[in-house]
């Protein structure tokens, strides 16, 4: 685990932010194609450090870089280099701080493609208009991502940042800080079991794989990866206040051009007075994970949204 030292860390993604750093998250497997070229063996810049996760020497970055890294703590020897033990990446004019690759630990925060359709999930609907953004939740924050985005556009809001990993707490804290979002709270909660009162608006991008380490940020559960979505949308139904708003955006395995999630929301929802839609976000995600026994009879991994809004009494 790194431990957070969160001014000295917010004081490096001003730098970057100073000096117009940007950078993309990728794939895991993207990521580990790209750094095994041999052009791509030590990091030439910062991008490359910081971005790519890629060792670096002592003289590649100036004295100011180096200290800015080494007083955030997040810089330890690798062999006769450095390297880093967070990422920053993009989410349009933001900066955020994460897990560095390979996310192995059981306590990493990931940050990659799902968090930009996560985010545009989230501004379709913000951009939808009409709608008053009162008390937020953001389950299962990780980077605080969503958080942000929600603060960002509705500065009135008072929006909790939820998850069970201090790392992800403490990292969304910084972010936030970072992005000028001071009506973004971090606070440690296992869904919506440890904070009281009902929300205006729910987001959540929970974990959906099946991972055999069962990584809090990775392991979606029971039902191919779909037992904490499941577990997301019955806890809303219940804290939602009236004409209030679930966006969960999460994946599903399909099976012989099923889906499962699918038809477990209709079930679940069959006579509720709810509105909702679902769609499917992007049709094939994530499919180096097929090739796992769990997902022997799956034929895609699907991205998909839910917006759920509870009816007006």
């Amino acid at each position: 685990m790194t431990v957070v030292r969160r001014a000295e860390l917010l004081a490096l993604g001003e730098y970057l932010h100073q000096i117009g750093y940007h950078s993309t998250a990728v794939t895991p497997s993207t990521h580990e194609i790209v750094n095994q070229r041999q052009a791509n063996a030590r990091a030439t810049d910062l991008r490359g450090i910081l971005g790519w996760s890629r060792p670096f020497a002592r003289d590649q970055v100036s004295e100011q870089e180096f200290r800015l890294m080494r007083d955030a703590g997040v810089i330890v020897p690798d062999g006769d280099h450095w390297r880093s033990t967070l990422r920053w990446s993009s989410l349009g004019d933001l900066l955020c701080a994460h897990s560095a690759f390979p996310t192995d630990a059981s306590d990493a925060v990931f940050f990659g493609p799902d968090t930009y359709r996560f985010s545009r999930f989230i501004n379709a609907w913000i951009d939808g208009g009409g709608r008053q953004i009162g008390r937020t939740v953001d389950i299962g924050c990780g980077s605080g991502a969503g958080a942000i985005l929600v603060g960002k556009a509705a500065p009135g809001a008072d929006v909790l940042a939820v998850d069970i990993n201090p790392q992800a707490l403490q990292l969304t804290e910084v972010n936030a800080q970072l992005a000028g979002t001071a009506n973004v709270t971090a606070v440690h909660s296992n869904l919506l079991g440890d904070v009281d009162g009902d929300f205006d608006l729910i987001i959540s991008n929970p974990p959906y794989m099946v991972d055999s380490q069962e990584r809090a940020y990775r392991h979606g559960g029971d039902r191919l990866g779909a037992g904490l979505s499941v577990q997301i949308v019955e806890s809303a139904l219940s804290r939602l206040t009236p004409g209030g708003t679930l966006l969960l955006y999460t994946g599903v395995a399909i099976i012989g051009g099923r889906d499962p999630f699918l038809q477990t929301l209709r079930e679940i929802l069959a006579d509720s007075p709810h509105q909702w839609s679902y769609e499917e976000l992007d049709p094939d995600v994530f499919g180096e994970e097929l090739t796992k026994p769990a997902y022997v009879d799956v034929e895609r991994i699907a991205a998909v949204g839910l917006t759920l809004r509870r009816e007006r009494n």
